[in-house]
């Protein structure tokens, strides 16, 4: 592949129908390291209140995602703290546009796992219902946000993290922003809105991320377009005060406020954007089974560590979660994001109903409560893993429990 100077721009031409309106890799105990420091004890009614700061800026709010020693792990109180501040924003002439931001090292390690692991195990279904209810309505307001949006992706932004932030308007990645989609690890699979970002990247990048869980960096999202600007780490507090003094809800006059500080990054010669041609190879087959004949057959034909790597990385994660995750980012391809979350929100409550596996409490055990390390995955071979038991994850819930119901007759379509 030519120099990641000719290639970004071209990734990024690829990638342009993902909005219209507007526009180095980890091993597994890398993403461990970042997800053990996630608390699993209830908050305290302080906490509540504090979950989710808001700062008033001049013509703009910015909301905080404020649970710093558990990197911003989104719960549901947060999830209806950001509906409600951000409707009543989008209502009030004297809010311009919105910036959303992460205390501390991350800006979100994604949703509280560990929470809904202990919510399951204490048979809170509606809990369990709720959270996911109430955080995939938050995506798609954002997704269809009448004001501008500004997602400052500083540090770890990863699972539901990525979801409250990619459907907005811009996002800033730094040279500390680490993206990830790590759900097949734990016996999920991408949700959040996921399966409609993921699979509108270049070629088949999407079902590599998904089905991996591998991380990028700042300067590897803006070259697939999952990022829209780049700032240096340091340069972030000159970004926010210009940002604050604003008086505008144009988007093109925060665009170019944001150019103004921009940094020129271009993923370095690691970088799985350097093979995009291989991981297309590999991963536009319609099967897990035929993903992983391509990168054997890969691995014997070229020698490349990146295949045999890929390999692995493929046989940690969940038989089950795998065929799910593919088969949700190829639907994905085809669905608007109001689609993708309703979709996503029976594939995630039928995926911790223990009906058809019990691999997500086996996955969050495994690596974030028992950290073992050693999950005992149900179904433990692809082989096993039946065609019905992934149709069953995309079916219909029952009459008790109905599709999530999204606000699309009051909020344009996102495409």
């Amino acid at each position: 592949m030519q120099g990641l100077k000719a290639a970004a721009p071209l990734l990024i031409r690829r990638c342009g129908n993902y909005k219209k309106s507007n526009l180095s890799h980890s091993s597994l105990p890398h993403f461990l390291q970042h997800s053990r420091s996630l608390s699993s004890s209830p908050p305290t009614e302080d906490d509540f209140e504090n979950q989710v700061l808001v700062e008033d800026k001049a013509n703009s709010r910015s909301a905080i995602l404020n649970r710093p020693t558990a990197l911003n792990a989104l719960n549901t109180n947060m999830g209806a703290k950001l509906l409600e501040f951000y409707k009543a924003w989008e209502k009030d002439s004297n809010v311009g546009f919105v910036t959303l931001k992460g205390s501390g090292r991350a800006f979100s390690a994604g949703g509280d796992i560990v929470n809904l692991y202990h919510l399951m195990n204490q048979g809170k279904w509606e809990a369990c219902r709720n959270f996911f209810g109430t955080l995939y309505t938050f995506i798609y307001v954002l997704g269809t946000y009448l004001k501008p949006h500004v997602a400052i992706l500083n540090g770890i932004t990863m699972g539901g993290g990525t979801g409250v932030s990619i459907p907005g308007t811009f996002r800033l990645a730094t040279d500390k922003t680490v993206f990830s989609t790590p759900e097949t690890l734990i016996g999920f699979h991408p949700d959040a809105g996921a399966s409609f970002f993921l699979s509108h990247l270049p070629g088949h990048l999407g079902e590599y991320l998904a089905l991996t869980g591998e991380m990028l960096n700042g300067a590897e999202m803006i070259a697939c377009g999952l990022a829209t600007h780049y700032t240096n780490s340091e340069k972030l507090g000159l970004v926010e005060h210009h940002l604050g003094k604003l008086v505008t809800n144009d988007p093109s006059v925060i665009e170019t406020s944001l150019e103004q500080y921009g940094d020129l990054a271009y993923p370095d010669k690691t970088s799985v954007l350097y093979r995009i041609e291989m991981v297309d190879k590999c991963f536009s087959h319609d099967t897990v089974e035929e993903i992983l004949d391509a990168l054997e057959r890969g691995a014997a034909e070229t020698n490349d560590p990146w295949c045999s790597s890929t390999l692995r990385r493929l046989k940690e994660a969940s038989p089950l979660s795998l065929k799910v995750a593919l088969r949700s980012i190829q639907e994905g391809r085809f669905q608007t994001l109001d689609q993708c979350l309703v979709r996503e929100y029976r594939m995630s409550l039928q995926g911790i109903s223990k009906q058809i596996s019990g691999d997500f409490c086996e996955g969050v055990r495994a690596r974030m409560v028992d950290k073992d390390l050693a999950p005992k995955w149900n179904p433990p071979s692809l082989e096993q893993v039946s065609e019905d038991m992934v149709d069953r994850y995309f079916s219909p819930l029952s009459e008790s429990e109905p599709d999530l119901d999204l606000p699309t007759k009051q909020r344009e379509a996102f495409t």
